[in-house]
C-alpha cells in the first residue's frame, strides 16, 4: 500500500467517523444504536473538519502525506517520551542501528528536557576522537538550532557519507563556553562487546549496546577468555560494564542474562492494567560457571541494560556498583505500517525477577561509587545527572513492587571513598568507578576463597 493509498484509507475512516458523529442529522439509525462514547474514533470528526479546512484554505497547496504523518507524530507526542512515529527513512535508520552498521559520527543521543544529549560515543569514532562526552548537550548541528529538535531529524543531519563533514556546537557542564567541533563522518561498525583479561584473571566485559550481534560477541569473548586462562587456573571473576549503555533489543538482554543464570525469571512485562504479557526465564543449558560478578552502572545505563543488571542482582549472581541507573522501565514495540513507515509504541512496563518496576526510579547500586576525576576529587565536586524521572511526560512506576526501596532482597548499600589502587587496578588508572568495581570484585573473590 502506497502512502497515497494510506492517506485515502484514513480519509475513508475519517468520513465514517464524521457520519457516525452526525448520525442523527443524517438519519442513520445505527449511530443511535451504539452511544458515541463507546467509540474510540468519535473525535475523528474534529480531525476531519480541521483537515478539510487546511486542504481548502491554507495559503499553499498542502502535501497530504505530510499532513497525515504530522497528525500521527502529534498523536504519539501526547503519549510518553519513547513512543514515536517514523517515516520510511527514519525507520531505515532505526534498522541500521540495531544491526550495528551505519555511516556517521559515532554518537548515541537521547532527548532530555528538549535537549539532545549524548548518551555515549563509539570508541574510535569521529565523536570519540573529537572528545565528545556523555552528558554533552547539542546546541546546533550544521547551523540548525538543536533545541527541541526531533531525534530522528538530528540523526538524519549527523548521518552521511564517510568523508563528509558536520559541524556541531555542544554545551558541557564543566566548560564555561560552548564547544565548537567539526567532525568528519566515517563508516561506523559498532562492536557491541569489548573484552580483556586483567592480570589477576578477571574478565572485563564492556557491553556498549544490545544489538543483533551482542550475544554472539559476548559468548565469543567469554570463550576466548576461558581458553586464554585455562592453563593458569581459569577465570577468577567477571566485571560487566554497562555504563553509558542505553539499551536496545530486549531479546538480546534476556540472552545475555541467561549466560549467567541457570533458572528463574529474567524479566517480565505487564501491559495496560497490570496484565502479564510475557515472562522470560533462564535455562540451565549453556550456563557459565558461578564466577563472582560485579556489574558496573551509571546514570546513562538504561532500558535493556537495566534488565541485565536487575536480573543478575535479584538472583544474587552479581553485586551492582556505580550510580543509580536511568530508570527506563518501559517496553516499545515497533509496528511496521503499509507504506514503510513505523510506529514505536510503548506497550508495557518491565519488571525485575523480584517484581520491581524500575520505571522512573532506576536501580540503586549495592555499592554507590561516583565517577570522580582527580581534579573534581580535590575540589569536592560530585557530578549530577538526568534520569527518566526528569523527562516530561514519563510513565509512572505503577504495578506490583513499584516502591524503589523494595528492589530485591535486603542488602547493605555503602558509599565508598577513594582508596589506593593496587597493581591490577592500574588497568583503570583514569577510571575511578572501574577501579573501585575491580577492587570490590577482588574483595568478593577473597571472601569466597577463590
Amino acid at each position: 500500500m502506497s502512502r497515497r493509498e494510506l492517506t485515502r484509507t484514513l480519509g475513508i475512516l475519517v468520513a465514517l467517523a464524521v457520519a457516525a458523529s452526525l448520525g442523527g442529522a443524517l438519519g442513520v439509525s445505527a449511530a443511535r444504536a451504539v452511544p458515541s462514547a463507546a467509540s474510540p474514533y468519535r473525535n475523528l470528526g474534529v480531525f476531519a473538519r480541521a483537515l478539510a479546512h487546511i486542504e481548502m484554505s491554507w495559503v499553499e497547496e498542502p502535501d497530504q502525506d505530510q499532513l497525515i504523518y504530522g497528525a500521527i507524530r502529534g498523536m504519539t507526542g501526547t503519549l510518553d517520551p519513547h513512543s514515536s512515529f517514523m517515516d520510511p527513512e527514519e525507520y531505515r535508520i532505526l534498522t541500521s542501528d540495531t544491526q550495528g552498521r551505519f555511516g556517521g559520527i559515532g554518537v548515541e543521543i537521547e532527548a532530555r528536557d528538549g535537549w539532545l544529549t549524548v548518551l555515549s560515543t563509539f570508541e574510535g569514532g569521529p565523536a570519540a576522537r573529537a572528545g565528545l562526552q556523555p552528558g554533552d548537550r547539542f546546541i546546533a548541528i550544521d547551523g540548525r538550532d538543536a533545541r527541541d529538535l526531533r531525534i530522528t531529524d538530528a540523526v538524519r543531519y549527523m548521518r552521511g557519507e564517510p568523508g563528509t563533514q558536520v559541524r556541531v556546537l555542544v554545551r558541557r557542564e564543566s566548560e564555561a563556553h560552548a564547544v565548537d567541533v567539526t567532525l568528519t563522518r566515517a563508516f561506523i561498525q559498532v562492536e557491541a562487546v569489548e573484552a580483556r583479561v586483567l592480570s589477576d584473571r578477571v574478565l572485563y566485559l564492556h557491553i556498549r549496546a544490545f544489538q543483533e550481534t551482542t550475544t554472539i560477541e559476548l559468548r565469543r569473548a567469554i570463550d576466548t577468555a576461558v581458553a586464554q586462562t585455562r592453563d593458569a587456573g581459569g577465570l577468577t571473576g567477571v566485571i560487566i560494564d554497562l555504563r553509558n549503555n542505553a539499551g536496545g533489543l530486549l531479546n538480546e538482554a534476556v540472552l545475555a542474562s541467561d549466560e549467567f543464570l541457570s533458572s528463574g525469571v529474567i524479566v517480565s512485562t505487564r501491559g495496560r492494567g497490570g496484565q502479564m504479557l510475557s515472562e522470560a526465564r533462564a535455562s540451565r543449558s549453556g550456563t557459565r560457571p558461578s564466577w563472582p560478578i560485579v556489574v558496573l552502572v551509571n546514570g546513562y545505563t538504561a532500558s535493556a541494560a537495566e534488565i541485565v543488571a536487575g536480573a543478575l542482582r535479584d538472583h544474587r549472581r552479581a553485586v551492582v556498583v556505580g550510580t543509580r541507573t536511568f530508570g527506563k522501565g518501559s517496553v516499545q514495540n515497533v509496528i511496521e505500517l503499509p507504506d514503510g513507515s513505523a510506529l514505536k509504541l510503548t506497550v508495557a512496563r518491565y519488571f525485575t525477577p523480584s517484581g520491581v518496576s524500575i520505571q522512573a526510579q532506576g536501580i540503586e547500586p549495592d555499592v554507590v561509587i561516583d565517577q570522580i576525576s582527580p581534579e573534581a576529587l580535590l575540589q569536592g565536586i560530585a557530578p549530577e545527572g538526568i534520569s527518566e524521572a526528569t523527562l516530561e511526560g514519563h510513565l509512572a512506576a505503577s504495578g506490583e513492587g513499584s516502591d524503589a526501596a523494595e528492589q530485591g532482597p535486603a542488602r547493605g548499600t555503602a558509599r565508598t571513598g577513594p582508596s589506593a589502587a593496587d597493581a591490577d587496578s592500574a588497568s583503570f588508572a583514569d577510571d575511578f568507578q572501574a577501579r573501585m568495581a575491580h577492587q570490590t570484585l577482588r574483595a568478593i573473590i577473597a571472601a569466597t576463597g577463590r
